[in-house]
Order: C-alpha cells, then sequence, then structure tokens
C-alpha cells in the first residue's frame, strides 16, 4: 500500500491575503475563514509580543516568515549572497531567530539576493553557501528549520536563486538538517513547468509549500493551473507540511475561498 492520504494544511499568507485590513487585523480575519496557520513576508514593524497575542487569541500557529532581506524599498531581495555583507546578514538571521522564538515559529525562509554582476557567479555562491551553513547552524539550537525558495526571474528579475534545481543541489552540498527547500509551486510553474515531476524529484529536501495560480499570482481556481490535481496529489504522496496561500485575491479575500472550503472545514 502506498503512503496514508492526510487533510492538507492550508496557511494564509498575511502579507497577500485580506489586504482590505490593517496588517495586525488579518489574523482575526484568517481565523474566522477557517485557517489555523499564517505566514507573511516581515514581522519587523512590530512587537513580537503584540503578534504573539494576535496568534494566541486567535488560536493560530505562526507557521513562517522571512528574515530581513535588506532594503527592500531600494529593490534589495536579500542578503544571504551578497559579497561584504555577511555580518549584517548574521545580524538579520538573529534577529528572526528571536522573533521566532518568541512567535513559536519553527521555519524560516533566507532571501538570497540579486545577483551581483561586479563578481563572478561562483565567487557569489560561494558567500551564499557560507552565510547558509552559518544560517542553518543557528537555526538548528533553536530547533527551527532555514528554507530557500528559487523565485522566478521574470517576476524578480536577476534573483541568484532561479531554480528547484540549483537550490536542491546547494541543500545536498551544504548537507546540513536545518536547511531545506520551499518549493513555490508559482515560481516553479514560472521557472520550469512539470510540477508534479519536479516535486517527486526533490520531494525529501522539500520542507514548505506556497501556492498561487498564473497568470495573475491568482487563488488555485483561477489560472492555469489545474490545483485539484496537485492538492490530490500531495494528499496521496502523504505531504504532511504546511502550505501557504500566497497569492493575490482576484476580488476579496473571504469570497474567493470557494476552493478552499473542503480543506477549511467551512
Amino acid at each position: 500500500t502506498g503512503p496514508k492520504s492526510m487533510a492538507l494544511k492550508f496557511a494564509a499568507n498575511l502579507s497577500f491575503l485580506y489586504q482590505e485590513l490593517p496588517f495586525l487585523d488579518r489574523f482575526a480575519a484568517a481565523a474566522r475563514d477557517g485557517f489555523q496557520g499564517v505566514e507573511y513576508l516581515f514581522p519587523y514593524d512590530f512587537d513580537p509580543a503584540e503578534i504573539r497575542n494576535h496568534l494566541e487569541r486567535n488560536n493560530l500557529e505562526q507557521v513562517l516568515f522571512n528574515v530581513r532581506a535588506g532594503d527592500f524599498a531600494k529593490g534589495e531581495r536579500g542578503l544571504a549572497s551578497l559579497t561584504g555583507r555577511e555580518a549584517e546578514f548574521q545580524a538579520t538571521v538573529d534577529q528572526a531567530i528571536d522573533y521566532a522564538n518568541a512567535l513559536g515559529c519553527k521555519r524560516l525562509h533566507v532571501m538570497a539576493g540579486i545577483r551581483d554582476n561586479t563578481i563572478t557567479h561562483d565567487t557569489q555562491l560561494a558567500v551564499y553557501r557560507h552565510n547558509l551553513r552559518i544560517a542553518a547552524t543557528a537555526a538548528e539550537a533553536a530547533g527551527i528549520i532555514i528554507l530557500i525558495e528559487p523565485i522566478n526571474n521574470k517576476d524578480m528579475p536577476g534573483y541568484f536563486l532561479e531554480s528547484a534545481s540549483m537550490a536542491a543541489a546547494l541543500i545536498e552540498e551544504i548537507n546540513h538538517s536545518a536547511i531545506r527547500l520551499q518549493f513555490d509551486i508559482y515560481h516553479v510553474q514560472k521557472t520550469d513547468g512539470d510540477i508534479i515531476r519536479q516535486f517527486t524529484k526533490f520531494a525529501p529536501l522539500i520542507h514548505h509549500i506556497q501556492i498561487a495560480n498564473p497568470p495573475n499570482r491568482s487563488e488555485p481556481n483561477n489560472g492555469e493551473i489545474n490545483y485539484p490535481y496537485i492538492f490530490d496529489f500531495l494528499e496521496s504522496e502523504g505531504y504532511d507540511g504546511w502550505i501557504g496561500c500566497e497569492y493575490a485575491p482576484s476580488a476579496g479575500t473571504t469570497e474567493t475561498l470557494g476552493w478552499a472550503r473542503k480543506y477549511l472545514g467551512r
């Protein structure tokens, strides 16, 4: 017999969903719609005790957030592969672990950064590998997993970690139990397609999934990917991690959750 089928667990990405509400009000909205977990890009504008209060009040698990990624407004998309920023990177990892400990969060996404054409690809890769080792060692001591996520270069031109195969090669080379793959189906579709084969190939390394549907990065039942097929496949494979809903709803979040009712119990 194959793996046991199990119910999939979906987390609301509060940087994408419930945009009509102030950030801290999105926790209650997600809980009302039946979500039991939340993720988002960055918590650092808020006191961790304040966020924790919203998690506890709404009986939500903090599933994932990102390590601070440099100056987002100036186009920085992570520090992990940037030469000369190692001390700053380490400080952001320490800060993220402090927040994760306060929020009971067991996963942190480390953004790679943009390709620096003033140095060779191999030089930048060596910096990235070195920084990920340091981050994984620090995270492991706190019982946290570091995740790396390939991002398609149409949405984020020049992003250094450009494919699932590049991420997998890095994880295998670093060979540290606290570093794993964040498999964003939207980005995989835009970079390589062939989602089921890609998932199957990298399944042992995958620790978190995110979803959105091209062409407009919208909810699962609005776009070119056949998500019911993918969800059935993930259930049949016994995937027991979280699936982050990192998509831009085509209308109000709640009214576009029809696809999720069977999973959210609402």
